[in-house]
């Protein structure tokens, strides 16, 4: 049996809908799952996607879980007010409520060991997967953690890769351009599947590497998603 390879996109707390792609991935221990992070914030199940994940790492799948932004703003909200304050404004409440907690500090050393182990990049045969972007301005794009987070542009110098592709999660777009970004040298897979199905978002994409397959979920929170 051929060894798949699926990467995903932001989850955003969506759990439902988690469950139902993986459904209809049907991985086995065998395959490869790579997550591109923005596991937490603003869906309803922040909490739920976690424990899925780390299930399916004690069953002995094979997961590659990078960090997102909202995971680094978890992280640094532990030891920062300011950044705790900021974190709020990006979606923690739900976090915080899925999670019965008024702060990350209460998180137990499962879940904040979980948070802290994440990969910033994973690097395969035809591809970089990271949560953003890169900084190819530096001498060295691996070196710029700030980009790897937060990076919104479309600039890829496929050269400081290798000549692989660079998969991204974190900017928002609707199905269709994700469609057409599998021929571009930066792919991106977050279909804002936490906003809902309206103006072709809402959906929680994978990318089969070897076949080159877009899988796209719709959204089927049973609750009212981030707005």
């Amino acid at each position: 049996m051929v060894k798949r390879r699926f990467v995903i996109g932001d989850i955003h707390g969506c759990i439902r809908t988690l469950e139902a792609l993986l459904r209809s991935l049907s991985p086995t221990q065998e395959d490869e799952l790579f997550f591109l992070g923005d596991y937490i914030d603003r869906g309803p199940e922040s909490k739920a996607v976690i424990d899925l994940l780390l299930h399916l790492r004690y069953e002995g799948y094979a997961l590659t879980c990078l960090r997102g932004n909202h995971e680094q703003l978890l992280l640094d909200a532990c030891s920062s007010s300011t950044m705790f304050y900021l974190w709020l404004l990006n979606g923690a409440e739900s976090t915080l409520r899925s999670f019965g907690i008024q702060h990350p500090r209460q998180l137990s050393e499962e879940y904040l060991d979980f948070f802290a182990r994440t990969s910033l990049y994973a690097i395969v045969d035809i591809a970089v997967l990271v949560h953003a972007g890169l900084n190819f301005h530096a001498p060295d794009p691996f070196a710029d953690t700030e980009a790897m987070l937060w990076d919104r542009s479309f600039q890829v110098d496929s050269s400081a890769l290798g000549g692989r592709r660079l998969i991204v999660g974190h900017t928002p777009m609707p199905l269709s351009t994700i469609r057409q970004s599998l021929a571009w040298e930066k792919v991106f897979l977050d279909g804002g599947c936490v906003y809902g199905r309206s103006s072709g978002y809402g959906y929680l994409c994978a990318l089969e590497l070897n076949s080159w397959e877009l899988i796209a979920q719709e959204n089927v929170e049973s609750v009212a998603v981030w707005f």
